[in-house]
Order: structure tokens, then sequence, then C-alpha cells
């Protein structure tokens, strides 16, 4: 893969972090800005290390969980995986 295809993931990068904040307000937790800042850092990370397959995205966000401290909460992903389908199909366009 030319390095161009794996840094310019920039959809999935969103997709983690936003998702992760979303299963963290639903369970009523508050982040704070430096778990705000981890859940950036690692899911841009993870969105780079991430390979060019379908729903790739859901697999790297469980450690997007864990590094937030929200590991406990894995399971609510199973909330996002009826409209994964159509997102991944957005964000690899």
């Amino acid at each position: 893969l030319p390095l161009g295809a794996t840094v310019n993931m920039n959809g999935t990068a969103l997709y983690e972090a936003v998702t992760v904040i979303f299963i963290a307000q639903g369970h009523g937790i508050d982040l704070s800005l430096g778990r705000t800042c981890i859940v950036a850092s690692i899911s841009t990370l993870a969105a780079v290390g991430a390979a060019a397959i379908p729903s790739a995205g859901l697999v790297t966000m469980l450690m997007v969980l864990q590094a937030a401290g929200l590991g406990q909460y894995s399971s609510s992903i199973a909330v996002v995986l009826a409209i994964d389908w159509l997102l991944d199909r957005l964000r690899t366009m």
C-alpha cells in the first residue's frame, strides 16, 4: 500500500473518536480533557494502523475503548454495529 492510502484514514479516526465519546455519554460518563485527548490520539493512531478491509474500525475501536478506560462498555459496540455497514461505505469513498 502506498503511504498516502494508509495515512489518509481521517474518516475512520473521526468515526472511532465520536463513537467512543457516544458510548461514554450513553453510559453517563463524563470524559475529562485528558481522556478526550487520549481518545483523539489513540483513534488517530489506530486509524493509521487499521488494515484497508471493511469494518476494521470496529476492531480498533476496542483498543480505543480500552485506552480510555471504558473497556467494560465494549459490548456497547453492538449498538453501532447495526449502522456500521453504511458508515463504513461512506468512510472509504
